[in-house]
């Protein structure tokens, strides 16, 4: 073990987390606009249009499956980019501090 994996393994250990938790600040943003904006806030806005071929209130469809539907993509993005970021540190040669 060298003597600068100490001091550059809690930095790098940081600079990971910082960027996980920016990527779940910005996903749960999304998540809670379009969960709670559009399902509950601006439904009656959003009932105003219809889906195209089903008649449904694009509020009531929100507030019923869009959420789910935004709430699954978001995980796959989720997942997309911590595989990167995983990948990205273990490439940089400390594997260590992406898999704490």
């Amino acid at each position: 073990m060298s003597e600068s994996t100490p001091s550059t393994s809690p930095e790098r250990h940081r600079l990971y987390w910082r960027k996980n938790l920016s990527c779940l600040a910005i996903l749960l943003t999304i998540w809670f606009v379009v969960s709670y904006g559009c399902g509950i806030l601006l439904v009656d806005q959003l009932d105003k249009i219809r889906l195209p071929g089903t008649g449904f209130k694009l509020g009531f469809w929100f507030a019923q499956q869009g959420s789910i539907y935004v709430f699954v993509v978001l995980i796959w993005v989720y997942v997309r980019y911590m595989n990167k970021l995983d990948a990205d540190f273990r490439e940089n040669g400390d594997s260590g501090s992406a898999n704490d």
